[in-house]
């Protein structure tokens, strides 16, 4: 499987799961199961300290080391942790990921004073070296340069609430075969979700993602890779977008928006789409680049509705890997 040739050994394949470092770190059933209790869990939020999840975390402390910016990851799992019950603990990167000492070192201290890290770095190996020096430490993924799968666990619920059914529904992504891009072809396959990815020459989805998209791939779920825009969006059920320039890529911005500059999602293309077709962003969006403001200010628009959803997949994810007996 690609799980052993990316090093994560210590993620067992059936049972309970340790750490949420990709996607695939779950089986079909699991991401389906995290979407049961994401639904659940934000349908209890309205009883407040009365909710059955409340007291979940009790005494236990959640790390949060974040090597770049956030506002919607970090903000929804500190909510998260502390609406379980659970204490935040503040980590600085330039401690926990300078040449103070090594990244397994760090893992092996802080698994004796916390039950998980919640990180979000340059590097998917961060991750992995993490999950394999501390046995008891849970390592969640809040974004890496090669995947981003608690946003794609947001949009599957997203879209569940929307169209009730995800199965044998497309959603069509225009722009850079990032992260964002390869956690979404991740989650879409195993939902029995089609998707079709449209990236110019050189910025298409990397080729061992799509392997893995294919090798976990339901219900018949195809993913197939354009140029064109249009033609992958032609009778999407959804359209999906993200930033032309991702974080650390800042120097490339200028040379990035003319390479992109006709995957902009407009009403021209969004007309391409079904007439009921969803408008999507991970956000922060750049209105007037990968996106205009009538689109993504148009009723079609659920970019809202998927960062609010962060919070209660979020709250999902961490009673799943920390007390998954009482989930």
């Amino acid at each position: 499987m690609t799980m052993l040739a990316r090093g994560r050994e210590s993620t067992p394949r059936s049972g309970t799961r340790k750490d949420f470092l990709s996607i695939l770190d779950f089986e079909p059933e699991d991401l389906e199961r995290c979407l049961e209790r994401s639904a659940e869990v934000k349908a209890d939020r309205a009883l407040g300290a009365e909710a059955p999840t409340a007291r979940l975390l009790s005494g236990r402390h959640v790390a949060m080391l974040f090597e770049k910016s956030s506002l919607r990851t970090r903000s929804t799992f500190e909510i998260a942790v502390r609406e379980l019950g659970g204490h935040v603990v503040e980590l600085k990167p330039e401690t926990a990921l300078g040449d103070r000492e090594p990244v397994a070192d760090v893992a092996r201290n802080l698994e004796r004073w916390v039950e998980a890290v919640v990180i979000r770095t340059f590097s998917q190996r961060v991750l992995e070296q993490f999950a394999a020096a501390a046995k008891r430490l849970h390592v969640v993924n809040a974004l890496t340069d090669e995947e981003h799968p608690c946003q794609a666990v947001s949009d599957c619920l997203t879209l569940r609430e929307h169209w009730g059914s995800l199965r044998g529904r497309t959603i069509a992504y225009v722009g850079d075969g990032n992260n964002v891009a390869v956690s979404l072809a991740h989650a879409a396959a195993m939902l029995g979700v089609h998707v079709h990815m449209a990236s110019p020459e050189g910025y298409q989805l990397r080729h061992i993602a799509v392997e893995e998209a294919t090798n976990v791939a339901r219900h018949g779920a195809r993913l197939r890779l354009f140029t064109d825009p249009a033609d992958a969006v032609a009778g999407a059920d959804a359209v999906y977008t993200d930033t032309w320039t991702s974080m650390g890529r800042e120097a490339e911005a200028g040379m990035r928006r003319e390479v992109f500059a006709r995957y902009q999602v407009n009403e021209e293309l969004m007309a391409i789409a079904k007439p009921d077709a969803l408008f999507m962003h991970c956000l922060p969006a750049h209105r007037g680049e990968e996106v205009t403001a009538g689109v993504i200010e148009s009723r079609s628009s659920i970019v809202f509705d998927q960062a609010e959803n962060r919070l209660h997949c979020q709250k999902a994810l961490l009673t799943m890997l920390i007390s998954p007996t009482r989930a």
